[in-house]
């Protein structure tokens, strides 16, 4: 098959230059020791915390005593702030984690947890210690965690697993090594640790290996040690107030050369499974951390405790390709030698019992042991030559969660996927629909679809190589990358992934409600909008008074409404807020929206919602699947922007609109609502909002919430920009906005009857049939409406140095449709529209690296156990049935469309 240039090498590490204000803040030498990247918060950078270790040895070559036992051992933390490379010795309130080496730590937001290692005094207790970095006034909490746990051990492994899960696997108890796993689901009180038994090709009992969580949930573990030699390694231990434990003993155990990838299905079933490729080496006592699909490992021991020397020292297993690699490429067998002439790159590498972590494309590693030697050096390495901070398509879990990842991904060790628009694709059978069989096929194709992937992202990579060179956040709120985008000419370009994510649509079965990655070439109705009925009538606005909202009111709508898994519609459809609260609640969000600028500047990574139309049971499941807005969710790590239709036409606007608010209100900052043609009074008032307020709060408080919500509507803002190169609305560009500036100067608040030409084409223009129909054309709308060509857009988009326009505002099948030559893309979030259309519904999640991915749903099949005549069931039946009497629902494009009176509200 000749070489593969697309798989690139693994990098070459060098030193990294570091400040500290004192003695203190310095780290000093260190081994079994951890290195965390925290994401960033207000007012720091991303940062790696650094714990615990030992600062010294005993034993060794100078003595008489076999082996070596490390000395020193410390309960002191470090950080290291990325944006100004400078250490820090943090002091945190309360009581502190006993002094340990051997221990694992993961983050969690911007928090740390630490478990288990052993100490002067022996095993640490299995204990959570919870390192709080939310503020500058650090804190210790010790987690109480209900049940039976992991109990003592070290020499074990712990990441954090879909944002949520924190996952233990393997170690030393003392008596025997260890081959269990267990999970911690951290948004489920009280905690309570629960052992797994996963299924499929379950990894030997081993300690001293390395785990590490893919952005997509997968947990790899690889190497360590196994139970060979276990008694010799024991026969040379002490313990005392000073020196633990044998770190480094002469001993002849069997290391490890193997990989395993441990991922939950939706039904939550655990399974293991052999990773594919051929290890440079094995080894224990190594490092290891992804980024995006690629994980680094390096330096190590092998049997004998000789150290991992020569190329082996460095190596990447790709995930998304499934194979090992050196620095010199694809690695086909074994290299335990060592390099034949001295490189000192490689000489870096020889270490063991170091620690390892990642920010944006970048690899830290710290301290270590060589030989009898305790290191304290610190090197950095980039991901890949070719790939600079802002191209990176998908950072490291927590640390940046750069694109929300669904909760669970395929079963699938190819299932975190390169980024390309031109990518060759081998469907599976059936376009969306999987037979049992799809899976199977999936697995045999895997293989061949991910080399073509990553050929062409990797060479799209390679026009924007940047020095490798250790180089400053121009982003405060960045909580990965380390470079930002200034909207200079040669910056990243915005890139739709080659695949989208969908939920599979089957209900029964081992497929159903799996997570999938679809090329995009297999979305058959992707390019069929669906042409939605709307009115244009006019409706006087009232003032009220202002009213002051009580703290709490916003907390109390989410903890009611904010629950993707298990919401469920009120049986008597009366709805939970009075009219007094909806005033206070549209109050205190009209305060923050009146401070916002009309056009909203925002930074990646953004999830983007299309119109919900009040099916408010969407929206859970789109945050069930891809990420909810809470600190238990992704918000830290992402913004969430929804681009307007937030009522009408569904069943629940009232809760769709009322959780958007009071989630605006908690986060400000990371939760962003425009404007879409429903949000107006005269639109509303006939397509079902009116009626909802005033069926399910009474007429008189009905009208009064219906009133002040339309008042809050008139100062939303219009338009947002992505890191100035990709501009969200809800409508388009129509005849008439040539420049964001117009948009910019439009004055709010603002009525549509008071808006401008400008506010119509900005909420109410579509995009023409296709891309073969150019200029300006009439839109079947109504009178006064246009449609615009992919020569508008482009036009724009270079008037404007933008890349990609996102608008929301019709129904498409597929959840989202390309235009223009996939400048416009047109997203719809809620599936089966109307109760008729059958579509799906999708967000786009824009990357640090401006990749945009598109997430899918399926509407929901008809409820099998729920009876025909059941309260509920009648009653969804006739408000969907009363509202499409008016407005009935257009076929898809292609299909014959209904001669509808030209004055008709249908046609309108």
């Amino acid at each position: 098959m000749g070489s593969k240039p697309w798989l690139f090498p693994a990098p070459s590490y060098r030193s990294l230059e570091t400040y500290w204000d004192t003695d203190d803040d310095a780290p000093g030498p260190r081994c079994g020791h951890t290195l965390t990247a925290v994401a960033a918060t207000k007012n720091h950078g991303p940062r790696l915390i650094l714990f615990g270790g030992a600062t010294a040895i005993e034993g060794g070559s100078a003595s008489a005593a076999p082996g070596i036992r490390l000395a020193g051992v410390t309960n002191s933390i470090h950080s290291y702030d990325v944006l100004t490379r400078k250490w820090t010795r943090l002091k945190p309130a309360g009581e502190p984690p006993s002094p340990r080496a051997a221990h694992a730590g993961a983050a969690v937001g911007t928090m740390v947890v630490f478990q288990g290692g052993i100490g002067p005094a022996g095993h640490s207790t299995d204990d959570l210690y919870v390192l709080d970095l939310t503020n500058d006034k650090y804190k210790w909490h010790r987690v109480v965690v209900q049940g039976q746990g992991p109990g003592p051990r070290y020499g074990h492994v712990m990441d954090l697993v879909a944002q949520r899960y924190l996952v233990s696997v393997s170690g030393y108890d003392g008596k025997r090594v260890l081959s269990d796993a267990w999970a911690l689901d951290t948004a489920q009180k009280p905690y309570a640790w629960q052992r797994l038994n996963p299924e499929g090709d379950r990894p030997s009992a081993r300690m001293y290996a390395t785990a590490s969580a893919r952005s997509d949930g997968m947990f790899l573990l690889c190497g360590g040690r196994d139970t060979s030699g276990t008694a010799k390694m024991f026969s040379h231990l002490r313990v005392d107030n000073s020196v633990f434990s044998p770190f480094h003993p002469v001993v002849f155990s069997q290391p490890l050369a193997d990989a395993y990838g441990l991922l939950m299905h939706r039904n939550g079933q655990w399974e293991w499974t052999l990773a594919p490729g051929v290890s440079p080496s094995p080894r224990y006592q190594h490092a290891a951390v992804f980024v995006g699909a690629r994980l680094h490992v390096t330096g190590g021991v092998l049997k004998g405790g000789r150290s991992v020397e020569g190329e082996a020292a460095v190596a990447v297993l790709d995930t998304a390709a499934g194979v090992w690699l050196d620095r010199n490429g694809l690695v086909t067998s074994s290299r335990n030698k060592g390099h034949a002439e001295y490189d000192p790159n490689l000489e870096l590498m020889r270490r063991c019992r170091h620690a390892s972590a990642s920010v944006g494309v970048r690899i830290y590693v710290y301290g270590g042991l060589r030989g009898d030697v305790v290191l304290d050096d610190f090197l950095v390495a980039e991901n890949s030559p070719f790939q600079s901070d802002t191209n990176s398509p998908i950072l490291t879990s927590e640390r940046a969660s750069p694109i929300s990842s669904p909760k669970f991904n395929q079963f699938n060790f190819y299932g975190s996927t390169p980024n390309s628009d031109d990518e060759s694709e081998v469907p599976s059978p059936g376009g969306m629909s999987m037979d049992q069989n799809s899976m199977d096929k999936l697995r045999e194709a895997s293989a061949a679809e991910a080399e073509a992937a990553n050929a062409v992202w990797q060479l799209a990579q390679s026009s924007s190589a940047v020095p490798a060179e250790e180089t400053s956040l121009s982003d405060d709120n960045s909580a990965a990358a380390e470079t930002t985008s200034d909207c200079s000419d040669n910056e990243t370009d915005v890139r739709l992934h080659s695949r989208a994510v969908v939920v599979a649509k089957e209900a029964v079965g081992n497929l159903g409600g799996m997570v999938r990655q679809l090329s995009l070439d297999q979305f058959e109705n992707e390019s069929r909008r669906m042409i939605p009925m709307n009115n244009d009538m006019s409706h006087p606005n009232r003032k009220f008074t202002r009213q002051r909202s009580p703290q709490g009111l916003h907390k109390k709508i989410i903890s009611t409404l904010l629950r993707p898994r298990n919401w469920k519609a009120p049986a008597n459809r009366r709805f939970f807020l009075d009219s007094y609260e909806v005033g206070e609640l549209c109050y205190a969000a009209e305060q923050i929206f009146m401070q916002e600028p009309t056009v909203l500047q925002l930074k990646a990574p953004v999830k983007v919602f299309g119109d919900l139309h009040g099916q408010f049971g969407d929206l859970m499941r789109l945050f069930d699947e891809y990420g909810f807005p809470s600190t238990a969710g992704d918000i830290t790590y992402i913004d969430y922007l929804f681009l307007g239709d937030y009522v009408d036409r569904g069943q629940h606007s009232l809760e769709t609109i009322a959780l958007l608010l009071a989630l605006k209100i908690e986060y400000p900052e990371n939760v962003h609502l425009i404007r879409g043609n429903h949000e107006a009074a005269d639109i509303n008032a006939l397509f079902g909002f009116r009626l909802e307020c005033i069926e399910r709060m009474g007429e008189n408080d009905g009208i009064w919430a219906w009133t002040r919500f339309n008042q809050l509507f008139n100062y939303l803002p219009l338009a947002a920009l992505i890191e100035k190169k990709i501009i969200c609305m809800h409508g388009g560009i129509g005849r008439s906005i040539n420049s964001v500036e117009q948009i910019e100067k439009l004055e709010r608040p603002i009525t549509m009857d008071a808006g401008s030409i400008i506010l119509m084409d900005l909420l109410w223009s579509d995009p023409t049939e296709n891309d073969s129909i150019e200029g300006l054309r009439p839109n079947a709308r109504g009178p006064g409406l246009v449609t615009f060509g992919p020569d508008r857009v482009t036009d724009f988009c270079k008037r404007n140095k933008l890349q990609l326009i996102i608008r929301a505002h019709e129904c498409v099948m597929d959840g989202f449709e390309r235009f223009a030559q996939g400048q416009l893309i047109t997203l719809f979030s809620a599936t089966n529209y109307c109760g008729t259309a059958n579509n799906a519904g999708a967000i786009l999640v824009v990357g640090r690296g401006l990749v945009v991915v598109p997430k899918l749903i399926h509407p929901l099949p008809p409820p099998i156990q729920s009876p025909e005549t059941s309260p509920e069931h009648v009653m969804d039946d006739t408000w969907m049935q009363e509202l499409n009497i008016q407005r009935p629902p257009t076929p898809t494009r292609g299909r014959p469309q209904p001669d509808h009176d030209r004055s008709s509200l249908a046609y309108i």
